[in-house]
């Protein structure tokens, strides 16, 4: 049952219909203590309609709403406090999860809409650093909320596969490079050619003329230069993929910015058949003073293409091949007037998808306090700090369960998620900080923290011999197991407001919450304690596991049963 649906049907039937059931199914809240209630209507709503003070309100709607389904209903002020009828309300929702298991917070709310979305996208020949771990995690925990709530998503892995870097690091690998160095560390050893260019092309300027020449020469397809240009960008992904392994994230499609090279020109063309490309300065742009934005540059005087030109080709081939309904952009806030100027000019050009083009910002992330750049040399590789990660929480199973099965495997499980959850638990707009041993702690707001309490939940289970019951006749109302009823029967609406909100942030925080209710309830409630209650207590700790389970599920982060 729908609880917060009952109480607006209730006071819409009260107030004679006055405001609608949906109306007042949106201003319903839950009180921050239990002994105020489970859900509550603030009567403030009403009060220019019946020309009345709030209290005054609440005081007559507790005599006109039929309290019958209610453990009771009072007035406190200007508020109408509705108590759950404890025992139905907890066997409904146990029963509901028990069956459901992972299911349960399914909403079909997408209908199978496709949503793509624009996210990871590192630059070939370069390494991982930590400046992409958001974009990354945040899109694939978005990708796995919308899949919950019924869409259909289509991560696109937009590699930096092309550009005038491409002819440095050809000529600097055909001057110093070696294959056999570079197919056993590719990464490593075309950065340090890069480097290398760059560090003697101020005393060497026929560097760059040789760099141009090679990049005109991969553009017009030189044999050599677009041999040279795949191997670089194979084993690369190939790198790249380790590491995402290793993150648990996969892709749909890895269509780079070289894979638009030849949809730049139609772009051009739809945009002068609209009468939408003007020449400005030589160059040619789209006007967007209608919407108090800069002018969008489309073409260089030059006649060369920009980042603009191929994301507007990449909407354009998007649209076609999936038809979304949504398409996002899991791209740092730095770059938000840039995916204004975007959205403008597809809505010009209208792309029937322009409507849902929608940026998903995320803020900076720092180590230890500062911030990170590849010119500066501080650049904090991404597979290190994973790798250091699982080290660090072998060492913690090393001293706390050194005799447990699949360590490594647990280690690894415990460290990447730890990762994974520390960005995931505050807003994505937020800056954060990273500190990596912060954020392998057991106790306070960790992903460890939440996967220990799963494991706990897995023990008592174990301990209690919980596959023998069927939990056919649950019933629990007393007050040590009341917050985290209602905590799991909360799960759909989370769902939903994680979706709404593309904020993954919205799943941690929930998991953290169940996870404190949880562990309260272990501690002052004797669950293995053999009589009548025994077999609705072990359902609920079920439960419990079951839904931390699978909001770590929709964060990205993997849940042992033993650590």
């Amino acid at each position: 049952m729908n609880y917060k649906l009952l109480v607006a049907t209730e006071v819409a039937k009260a107030v004679d219909n006055i405001l609608s059931e949906e109306d007042i199914y949106k201003k319903i809240e839950r009180p921050k203590s239990s002994d105020m209630g489970d859900l509550a209507f603030p009567a403030f709503m009403l009060s220019k309609s019946l020309k009345k003070a709030p209290q005054e309100i609440a005081g007559e709607l507790i005599n006109k709403i039929d309290t019958s389904k209610f453990e009771k209903v009072e007035a406190v002020g200007p508020y109408v406090n509705f108590f759950l009828d404890k025992n139905s309300f907890s066997s409904e929702v146990i029963t509901n999860v028990l069956k459901e298991e992972n299911n349960y917070g399914n909403n079909s709310d997408g209908e199978n809409g496709n949503v793509t979305i624009d996210m990871s996208s590192p630059n070939i020949a370069k390494p991982m650093s930590m400046g992409h771990l958001r974009s990354t995690v945040i899109g694939n925990s978005i990708a796995k909320i919308l899949e919950k709530n019924g869409y259909n998503p289509i991560k696109d892995n937009h590699l930096g596969d092309w550009g005038t870097q491409f002819g440095k690091l050809i000529t600097a690998y055909l001057k110093w490079g070696n294959e056999e160095d570079v197919r056993r560390d590719p990464i490593h050893y075309l950065v340090e050619y890069y480097v290398k260019f760059h560090k003697l092309d101020k005393e060497q300027p026929e560097l760059d003329d040789e760099a141009r020449d090679w990049f005109k020469k991969l553009e017009n397809g030189n044999e050599e230069a677009v041999r040279l240009w795949k191997w670089f960008r194979e084993v690369s992904l190939e790198a790249f993929n380790e590491t995402y392994k290793t993150l648990g994230v996969d892709f749909d499609t890895y269509n780079g910015e070289a894979f638009y090279n030849d949809k730049l020109q139609e772009v051009v063309d739809i945009l002068k058949d609209d009468n939408l490309l003007v020449e400005s300065r030589g160059a040619q742009v789209v006007n967007l003073d209608e919407y108090d934005l800069n002018p969008a540059l489309i073409l260089k005087s030059d006649g060369a293409s920009l980042y603009i030109t191929r994301d507007i080709a990449a909407a354009l081939y998007r649209d076609r091949t999936y038809k979304p309904v949504k398409n996002l952009y899991v791209v740092g806030s730095e770059q938000t007037y840039y995916f204004n100027q975007l959205k403008k000019v597809l809505e010009k050009m209208n792309l029937d998808s322009a409507k849902g083009v929608e940026h998903v910002p995320f803020g900076l992330i720092t180590v230890d306090g500062k911030k990170l750049s590849t010119r500066s040399g501080r650049i904090i590789l991404l597979n290190d700090v994973l790798n250091e990660s699982i080290d660090l929480a072998k060492k913690q199973i090393d001293e706390k369960n050194p005799e447990l099965p699949n360590k490594d495997e647990v280690a690894k499980e415990v460290g990447v998620g730890a990762i994974i959850f520390g960005d995931l638990k505050s807003e994505r707009i937020n800056n954060i900080d990273f500190v990596l041993e912060d954020q392998l702690k057991f106790e306070g707001e960790t992903g460890p923290y939440v996967q220990y309490a799963r494991v706990r939940a897995e023990s008592i289970l174990k301990k209690g011999h919980a596959d023998k019951y069927n939990f056919s006749d649950v019933s629990l109302d007393n007050k040590q197991s009341w917050a985290t009823i209602k905590l799991i029967q909360s799960f759909p609406d989370i769902v939903k407001e994680a979706s709404e909100n593309l904020e993954p942030s919205v799943i941690a925080k929930y998991s953290l919450r169940l996870a404190k209710a949880f562990n309260k309830y272990y501690a002052n409630e004797r669950i293995l304690d053999d009589n009548d209650e025994l077999e609705s207590r072990l359902a609920l700790v079920k439960s419990v596991s079951i839904i931390l389970k699978e909001s770590l599920r929709l964060l990205g982060v993997k849940s042992p049963d033993e650590m």
